[in-house]
């Protein structure tokens, strides 16, 4: 890994099958241990139900309040500043139950490649 700044650059944000916005925040092969993602979900709006082989990811919420599902977990209410952890190979998904969009960063070790995503819809 270098040295660098990454400035926020929301006109790389992108649509994705799972029914929310990514913009790949620091995603690179210069830094293998880990990358970070900002994700947007519209109100009313669940993510698909997935989990990412091989790889362990936390959700940091910015903004916004979620519904968490994850593994056996009941499902539970969270708000910004909360951290979820989810373990590599759980199932997940969030439901966003507020009159915003739910932003959270998505970090992920070792970091996260396409082929890590498996669907479970």
């Amino acid at each position: 890994m270098q040295p660098e700044i990454r400035k926020n650059n929301e006109s790389l944000e992108f649509e994705t099958d799972e029914r929310c916005y990514i913009v790949e925040t620091s995603n690179d092969s210069n830094d293998e241990s880990v990358s970070i993602a900002r994700a947007r979900v519209e109100p009313g709006v669940t993510t698909a139900w997935h989990k990412l082989k091989g790889t362990d990811e936390r959700y940091i919420i910015a903004s916004g309040k979620g519904l968490v599902e994850i593994g056996d977990l009941e499902p539970t209410e969270v708000s910004e500043g909360d951290v979820i952890q989810i373990p590599a190979d759980t199932p997940q998904r969030i439901t966003n139950i507020g009159q915003i969009d739910l932003i959270f960063f998505a970090v992920c070790s070792p970091r996260f490649v396409h082929t890590c995503y498996i669907s479970l819809e």
